[in-house]
């Protein structure tokens, strides 16, 4: 069985509990609902200063996994400042994102339709097609790391016309990823320091790990799909460790506060990096870190519906044939053991079909 957006942009998470594998505790509205929804005015997302990592010796080590820690325990979202990426290249993701998406033909863009390999549905969404579910009005494109030439050449099996329709880009967007690469191990051993875990407990697993590099571009809103109802990207949780996520320049990016149940607008400033913790990671904290839903709703300056909206998020995972379990010295584990290909796709089957659930064998 499929859904086939059936449920539409009224549906609620309710609907989907059954494929969930991690406690969810709360309803929401998949899509924005202007007569329903309560917004947290007061609630500030915590910003963390990563510089204290990098340069700060132990101490500084210690002070920064308290920071960012409290602000994932408190709501699953931290702002990163002098994180070390060079934000050049996120000042010029946008227009590159732009042209990718607007000089491929949807018939050469189609030649490379998403697809599962391995956990993941890799490859190209058409607008309005993200998920089975609700239309969303976003074009996507996720890469994972075999679509990028990391080798330099010296792999003589990668073709870049099998995951590129324009190969010229494949260098730009490799130079962000491998960038982003860089934070994925400080951000877990922090975590890990701040929940009293051995820090490189997850060091050899992460290098060279698998991630999911997604390119999303949200076309002007037309006046239809403004009085439909739907939402520029549905009321989720990422199915990951966590989402690496450059400040975008148009407003949408809202979280949900599970303590009032109230919706908070993330706001970050520019050259900073949204992280937020994802389904795997509330899995192995058991359930002490939330993977908090979120979703980007339209602007609500009326005048900014006619602007092009960029994201470039990049989630960090595991391999597929890493068993997901409960931290060791994390009291009371209430989640067994599970293969990280099982468990990915068992969740995500709920966007894409009952069918795309893998199980261990």
């Amino acid at each position: 069985m499929t859904h086939k957006k059936e449920h539409g942009v009224g549906a609620v998470n309710e609907e989907f509990l059954k494929y969930d594998q991690v406690e969810r505790p709360h309803t929401y509205h998949l899509a924005e609902q202007a007569d329903e929804d309560e917004f947290d005015e007061e609630f500030q997302i915590r910003t963390c200063d990563m510089s204290q990592f990098l340069e700060g010796g132990d101490a500084g080590r210690e002070r920064f996994a308290q920071e960012l820690g409290t602000a994932m325990q408190e709501i699953g979202f931290a702002i990163l400042v002098n994180h070390g990426v060079d934000t050049s290249l996120h000042d010029a993701a946008e227009e590159k994102v732009i042209e990718f998406f607007t000089r491929a033909t949807l018939d050469e863009k189609m030649r490379y339709r998403a697809a599962r390999f391995g956990s993941v549905n890799e490859g190209y969404f058409p607008v309005k097609e993200t998920s089975d579910i609700h239309p969303d009005l976003v074009e996507g494109w996720v890469f994972c790391r075999r679509a990028f030439d990391l080798t330099d050449g010296r792999d003589a099996s990668y073709r870049v016309d099998d995951f590129w329709p324009l190969p010229e880009f494949e260098p730009f967007f490799r130079s962000i990823v491998l960038e982003h690469e860089k934070l994925i191990i400080p951000i877990t051993q922090s975590i890990f320091r701040y929940l009293g875990i051995d820090p490189h407990h997850y060091d050899e697993r992460l290098t060279g790990t698998n991630f999911g590099f997604r390119l999303n571009y949200y076309p002007p809103i037309s006046a239809e799909d403004d009085a439909s109802g739907a939402g520029r990207l549905l009321g989720h949780e990422d199915i990951d460790l966590f989402t690496i996520l450059p400040a975008p320049r148009v407003e949408g990016l809202q979280a949900l506060n599970r303590q009032n149940g109230k919706w908070v607008r993330v706001s970050a400033p520019p050259g900073s990096i949204i992280l937020n913790t994802g389904d795997y990671m509330q899995r192995i904290t058991n359930d002490i870190l939330p993977s908090t839903t979120h979703r980007v709703s339209k602007p609500r300056d009326q005048s900014m519906l006619g602007r092009t909206r960029v994201s470039i998020p990049m989630a960090a995972y595991v391999w597929e044939d890493e068993i997901l379990e409960v931290l060791p010295g994390l009291p009371n584990p209430k989640y067994e053991p599970i293969k990280a290909i099982t468990f990915h796709t068992r969740t995500t089957a709920k966007f894409y079909g009952d069918d795309y659930a893998v199980e261990s064998t």
